[in-house]
C-alpha cells in the first residue's frame, strides 16, 4: 500500500510524529533566535529603566512590567516547545513532572495575562495624557506599583484554574500534559 503519509488510512488520522527534518531544524533555529532576542531585549529594557533616573516614569515602569512578563513567557515556553518538536511525549515523570507540567502551562497563560493588563494600563495612561493634557496623569508614580502588583495578582487568580485542570497522564506512547476540565468540575 503506497501513498502519502499525510493522508488518512481507514478513517484514522495520520501519525503526528511525521515532521520533515528541515522543518524541525528551521523551527528549532527560530525558537532559539526568539529566545535569545527576547532574553537580551527584555533584560536590556529593565536595565535601562533601572539605571537611567530620567526613564523612571509610570509608563516606562509599565513597559518594564510587560517586558518581565514576556521574559517569563520566553523562559518557560520555548524550552518546553523545542523538545516537543522531536519527542511527542513529556520528558519528566513522577511528582516533579506533574509539577513542571502544571507550572509550564500556568506560567504561559499567566505571563500573557500580565502582558495584556500592562498594555491596557499603558493605553489608559496615554488616553489620560491625550484627552486631559493639563491634568495630572491618571496613573501616578505612587499608584503605579499598586497597578503593577494588581496586574500580577489578577493574572494569577485568572490563571489559577489551570493548576487544577492540568494533568500529566501516561499513555502507551509516553507522558502527555493535558487539560482535564471534567475531573475538576
Amino acid at each position: 500500500m503506497s501513498g502519502n503519509l499525510n493522508t488518512t488510512i481507514n478513517g484514522s488520522q495520520p501519525s503526528s510524529c511525521y515532521k520533515p527534518t528541515a522543518e524541525k531544524v528551521g523551527k528549532t533555529f527560530a525558537f532559539c533566535l526568539i529566545f535569545l532576542v527576547s532574553l537580551a531585549g527584555n533584560t536590556v529594557i529593565g536595565i535601562i529603566v533601572y539605571k537611567a533616573k530620567a526613564m523612571r516614569k509610570p509608563t516606562n515602569f509599565l513597559i518594564v512590567n510587560m517586558a518581565m512578563s514576556d521574559l517569563l513567557y520566553a523562559i518557560f515556553v520555548i524550552p518546553r516547545e523545542i523538545p516537543m518538536l522531536y519527542i511527542d511525549s513529556w520528558l519528566i515523570g513522577g511528582r516533579l513532572g506533574q509539577a513542571l507540567c502544571r507550572l509550564a502551562i500556568f506560567l504561559t497563560d499567566f505571563s500573557g495575562f500580565v502582558s495584556i493588563q500592562s498594555l491596557v494600563l499603558i493605553a489608559v495612561d496615554r488616553f489620560g495624557a491625550v484627552v486631559f493634557p493639563l491634568r495630572s496623569p491618571l496613573i501616578s508614580s505612587k499608584l503605579c506599583p499598586v497597578f503593577i502588583l494588581s496586574a500580577w495578582v489578577v493574572a494569577m487568580v485568572v490563571s489559577s484554574p489551570y493548576i487544577f485542570a492540568i494533568k500529566l497522564l501516561e499513555y502507551a506512547a509516553g507522558l502527555e500534559c493535558r487539560m482535564h476540565w471534567n475531573e475538576v468540575f
